[in-house]
């Protein structure tokens, strides 16, 4: 056995092209480090709806030039097994480790295979990128991106021509084609006859960017800025100045790109801590919100002054972020459809009735939301928000920056705030409360246990409320295909588990929904939810065995 993972780790090591990680696999060899070798050559990183996402290092089961080349080549193979032949690949690419490295062998694949390609000109947001694709009529698009993981991982996202990520069954084709992959000196990648785009691509993302906004709408409120090192700042600050919103004050420590993330432990502005540095430049600007982007400014997360919370800021969960642009919109007179996925509150839903739109549920992922037939606004409650669908079918951080400050703007003039609105449609509607319970583990079957274990013996009540519904969604359902999952409908609440499609996280999405009479009941009914989610996360935890 230990014979054999040698003869595999060197066998690898022949036929590795980058010199730091052909190193590094060298060291564990000489070393004879065969518990490591065994944890990268335990299979191979699989492309899922996601593509591939892992931690950067040597072997099958890490994220290196090896893997990229035969991802890369299964899709071109792919592509071209669907008659694409000579059509075009466009390629983008963020700021983290090797980003630019696995770009440049992706469009030398796409090259040596007959396809024509063209890398975006530098690290910028993957919305860019979604909306190149079909700016340039293109067959695919590949984002070369982590998003909001940890320093050590990166990413390979797929598009089609359409614009959106890649659902079944073209996922299980494309791993089908990169499985058949052969020896890597096999696969042709020559040195150039690609094309780098200049920043007329960027120019025409920008200028599509103003259509998002109302014109002639106020343009008043000021921001602070994060891009949690990520590449959002140059983009955004260009798109706020387009559209003569007031420059925003940046959070100058995390301004830049820098791949090691030094001021967070998690870049992601949902993660504690990470919003810390945000929070303390708003307290000395004192703006009228804060608007952060993840890594690849395909998330937006929103901050607001509240006199009830120490330190005086508060982070907007995405639930309310999203049911805050649904109103806006109607407001503004807009039609179509608002969609969401599951794991997301169903206030959208109640807002789209009440405005005679159309109301569709997905799955979870915008891969599901942007394939909704005449889908106006779509959004998930992981800080992810499609507002112009038209331009780019994905999560766009930088154009749902542009609406919520276009949104606290007209409620300045007015002299409200984002809260007051939270404020009216808790009472139009009923106070709609969101949790997660949310486990990150090392050991992959703690989530698999779990599962089995609600499968096995469901919860009859939790937090006081009994289940009425227990629905296991692996079997599908009358709207929506099987996915790995669970949902479970109590009396006046709703719980959805499943494991995370991009990070070893076990995911519970809890929900309760508060009558509220009149505003004079909504301090009662915020405590009542807060009761209401604590007891169902507590009870949820103690089901699971977590």
């Amino acid at each position: 056995m230990q014979h054999d993972l040698i003869a595999q780790a060197r066998t690898w090591l022949a036929e590795d092209p980058d010199p730091e990680t052909r190193d590094e696999l060298g060291a564990l060899i000489e070393a004879g480090d065969t518990d490591e070798l065994a944890a990268r050559f335990a299979g191979t990183l699989q492309f899922g709806t996601a593509g591939l996402r892992g931690e950067l290092g040597a072997g099958p089961m890490r994220m290196n030039r090896s893997v990229v080349i035969r991802a890369a080549a299964g899709l071109a193979a792919y592509l071209k097994a669907q008659g694409q032949d000579g059509g075009l690949v466009v390629i983008g690419y963020d700021a983290r480790y090797k980003s630019e490295d696995f770009a440049r062998d992706t469009a030398a694949v796409m090259t040596g295979a007959g396809l024509r390609a063209a890398v975006l000109p530098r690290p910028l947001p993957t919305p860019v990128l979604a909306y190149a694709i079909r700016h340039l009529g293109a067959v695919a698009g590949v984002e070369v991106t982590a998003s909001h993981n940890p320093p050590r991982d990166n990413g390979y996202k797929v598009y089609l021509g359409d614009g959106s990520q890649i659902v079944p069954p073209a996922d299980g084709e494309i791993a089908a084609a990169i499985a058949a992959v052969g020896p890597l000196a096999d696969v042709v990648r020559p040195e150039d006859g690609w094309e780098t785009l200049g920043e007329e691509v960027l120019e025409a993302y920008l200028a599509r960017t103003d259509a998002v906004l109302a014109p002639g709408s106020p343009r008043t409120a000021r921001t602070v800025y994060t891009a949690m090192h990520g590449v959002g700042t140059s983009v955004l600050t260009a798109a706020f100045e387009r559209a003569g919103f007031p420059a925003p004050v940046l959070v100058t420590e995390q301004a830049e790109p820098d791949p090691a993330f030094p001021t967070v432990a998690f870049p992601n502005p949902e993660e504690p801590g990470a919003m810390d540095l945000a929070f303390a430049t708003a307290r000395r600007a004192a703006p009228d919100l804060i608007v952060a982007n993840d890594p690849d400014a395909d998330r937006c997360a929103v901050a607001v002054p509240d006199t009830s919370v120490e330190g005086g800021w508060r982070m907007l969960r995405g639930d309310e972020v999203g049911a805050l642009l649904a109103a806006h919109l109607v407001e503004r007179g807009v039609s179509g459809v608002f969609a969401e996925s599951i794991v997301s509150s169903s206030l959208l839903g109640r807002i789209a009735e009440k405005a005679g739109l159309g109301y569709e549920e997905t799955l979870t992922g915008f891969k599901w939301i942007a394939r909704v037939d005449g889908l106006r606004y779509g959004y998930e409650e992981a800080l992810g928000y499609c507002v112009d669908p038209g331009g780019v079918r994905d999560k766009d951080g930088i154009t749902a920056a542009l609406l919520v400050v276009e949104l606290a703007s007209v409620l300045k003039e007015k002299g409200r705030t984002l809260l007051d609105l939270l404020d009216d449609l808790a009472l139009a509607h009923g106070l709609h409360a969101t949790d997660q319970l949310s486990v990150r583990v090392e050991d992959l079957t703690v989530i698999a246990d779990a599962m089995a274990r609600l499968r096995e013996q469901p919860p009859t009540a939790l937090a006081g409320l009994a289940v009425t519904s227990a629905e296991d969604l692996s079997r599908g359902t009358a709207s929506l295909p099987p996915t790995d999952g669970l949902r479970y409908q109590l009396e006046g609440a709703r719980v959805i588990v499943r494991p995370s499609g991009t990070e070893p996280k076990l995911k519970c999405y809890l929900e309760v929904v508060v009558p509220v009479a009149d505003a004079a009941s909504l301090p009662a009914a915020r405590a009542r939810s807060a009761e209401l989610l604590a007891g169902i996360k507590r009870d949820l935890a103690a089901a699971a065995g977590i």
